[in-house]
């Protein structure tokens, strides 16, 4: 399968080469801002995937959940669709391995990775969402064991505002219930204010759906504010607020069959402040603060039994970071430090809280033209685990303009959630508070290939990472208990290809093909022992999408396959077709248009074939 894969992606690749027209425009830079240096992506050592906004709006996905499954790469496991509830993971790794951000700043659940994608980030807002793929505690400290998922905002040029109204069905009934059509629908609004040196934007939005079976409704609401503001040329300011509060039936999300009339509410409230300041022509200065709330509260017998098998959560986390950067003749240093406090106080994890203090030092320079180096070290306290530390490197040689050869050397941490070590959810889960931290061995190589309109990656890499955290069990009848089950060790290579056909100033044709291969091998673990989420990660994932323009005119297909590592493989297709008339924009999506039978996550099957319409009107 993978020798197929590989030739059907170069002979597209060679095919694609013979049409390029010399009239064709170059593929657009795009700086990455890391929280220490900017780096446009042609010279980044790193594997880094953007998903810019051009592709964001084209794509039949509402929510960072669905735009991040059409990622090459990203193995998004969804209980609930079109953003209710879903994992997401790097490569092969588990839910906890990666690390969210938002402009930066790390989105972590110290309760469980299961409620880190519960964002109120409309897909309007924006920019693009930087992949950052290996161990990256370099850059972005703890948790970023296997990955990294930054979503940066745009920063607005014009006022305006928007209206955005949807509605969907699969056209099937709820034969187990109230025998009603399955529907959904949404609405959406917002504004934005831009000024000469202040810029703010804020939207609200309210989805709800019945489901697409058997309690599966939800009802979501959110709300997202941004200010950005220039002091002068050399002090700016961006601040951010959101809350979402998430709602949904949860039948079969944890503990299938027995949860078939289980639900769930999750409320997450975050806000940061974080500003950059030139203080001289060599030295930048970098502080952020954020705090981040979240309520889960889960009724494994729904809302018809509040007073058994309920469980709240209440977390809290605050933390502060200082960044800077100093340019010297040699080269340019990063150095800084940040804190983080973390409480929960739970009714079956009862009260915790815990620090963590990490310092790092960066250096990147050029040792001979065309060698760019970046290495340095990241050392992290924390008041259950005391002090470690995780050196990078990361290298790139560029042979030609168009032509770069790349490789990093990297390592990382993950501290196990509160979940992990102290859940008392018996006879179904336990937590262990004698867990280890997971850490994280990653080198890989790679090149990179930019020319014109057509742009092609391929990587290899070899991951060790030791005490590997799973939920396992020895029989059926046992609870299932976190435990570090041993060493897991994973190959893979990934090859990423993208090309762009102007057929004339009005109609474009743009095609991106990726494909990932990861081959999983266990040390020093018991045959015996059942494991609960590992056993459910991608082997092979080919990702596609095509798209045309035609002057306000846009059609995309979308396709997607896996193969986990246990259970059938299967093919998702979906689509979006959009016309433009002046500032009025209709839509329509249809996903999974095969009408594929397929689950992401234990028992639960995801939605057949969806049809959704939508106008937007926006004067920005």
């Amino acid at each position: 399968m993978t020798k197929l894969y590989f030739a059907a992606l170069t002979l597209l690749s060679v095919s694609l080469q013979a049409q390029v027209q010399k009239d064709t425009i170059n593929i657009d830079e795009v700086i990455i801002h890391e929280n220490r240096f900017s780096t446009p992506i042609s010279k980044k050592n790193r594997n880094v995937y953007v998903i810019d906004q051009a592709t964001i709006a084209k794509l039949p996905g509402r929510s960072v959940q669905e735009i991040l499954q059409y990622a090459n790469g990203v193995d998004l496991r969804q209980r609930g669709p079109f953003g209710s509830q879903a994992d997401v993971s790097v490569d092969g790794g588990s839910f906890e391995q990666t690390v969210v951000l938002l402009n930066g700043t790390k989105i972590i659940d110290s309760q469980t990775a299961h409620n880190m994608l519960n964002l109120p980030i409309p897909v309007e807002v924006i920019e693009r969402i930087e992949i950052i793929r290996g161990p990256a505690a370099l850059t972005y400290g703890v948790n970023s064991l296997t990955g990294a998922i930054n979503i940066i905002t745009k920063k607005p040029t014009q006022s305006g505002f928007l209206v955005n109204s949807y509605a969907g069905s699969n056209f099937e009934k709820d034969t187990q219930n109230t025998g009603d059509t399955f529907y959904g629908t949404g609405i959406q609004v917002g504004g934005v204010l831009s000024k000469e040196k202040q810029q703010h934007s804020l939207f609200a939005s309210h989805d709800k759906s019945n489901g697409y079976r058997y309690n599966t409704a939800f009802e979501n609401n959110k709300i997202f504010y941004q200010g950005n503001y220039q002091l002068n040329n050399a002090n700016e300011i961006l601040t951010s607020f959101g809350y979402i509060n998430n709602g949904f039936g949860a039948n079969g999300f944890y503990a299938a069959p027995g949860d078939k009339n289980s639900s769930e509410v999750v409320q997450t409230t975050f806000a940061s402040i974080q500003s950059k300041h030139q203080l001289s022509e060599k030295w930048t200065l970098m502080p952020r603060v954020s705090y981040r709330y979240n309520y889960d509260d889960y009724r494994y017998y729904g809302i018809a039994n509040l007073k058994a098998g309920r469980s709240q959560h209440y977390s809290n986390s605050v933390a502060a970071e200082v960044n800077t950067t100093y340019k010297m003749e040699t080269g340019e240093l990063g150095f800084g430090a940040e804190v983080r406090s973390e409480d929960i106080s739970s009714s079956n994890i009862g009260d915790h809280n815990r620090d963590n203090f990490g310092i790092y030092l960066q250096y990147r320079t050029t040792f001979i033209e065309k060698l760019d180096v970046n290495f340095g070290t990241y050392l992290n306290y924390n008041s259950d685990y005391k002090w470690q530390a995780y050196p990078g490197l990361d290298a790139s040689y560029a042979i030609t303009d168009a032509f770069k050869i790349i490789g990093n050397i990297g390592t990382s941490q993950r501290i196990p959630s509160f979940t992990d070590l102290y859940l008392n959810q018996r006879p179904g889960n336990i937590g262990n508070p004698n867990l280890e931290t997971e850490n994280a061995f990653q080198s890989e190589i790679g090149f990179k290939y930019i020319k014109r309109d057509f742009s092609f990656n391929a990587n290899y890499f070899f991951r060790k990472i030791s005490n590997f955290i799973d939920w396992t069990r020895n029989v059926t009848t046992e609870p299932w208990q976190s435990n570090n089950y041993g060493n897991l060790n994973t190959n893979g290579f990934n090859l990423r290809t993208n090309y762009r056909v102007n057929f004339s100033n009005e109609s474009k044709l743009n095609i991106n093909l990726a494909y990932s291969y990861l081959d999983f091998k266990f040390q020093d673990v018991i045959s015996t022992v059942y494991a609960k989420y590992l056993v459910s990660s991608l082997e092979h994932q080919v990702t596609n999408t095509i798209d045309f323009q035609h002057k306000n005119f846009t059609a995309l297909f979308a396709t997607r396959f896996s193969q986990r590592v246990t259970g059938p493989s299967y093919w998702v297709n979906d689509f979006r077709v959009s016309q433009s008339i002046k500032k009025v924009t209709v839509y329509v999506d249809a996903q999974n248009i095969f009408n594929t039978t397929y689950y992401e996550v234990g028992a639960v099957p995801l939605p057949s074939r969806w049809f959704s319409l939508g106008v937007k009107f926006v004067t920005f």
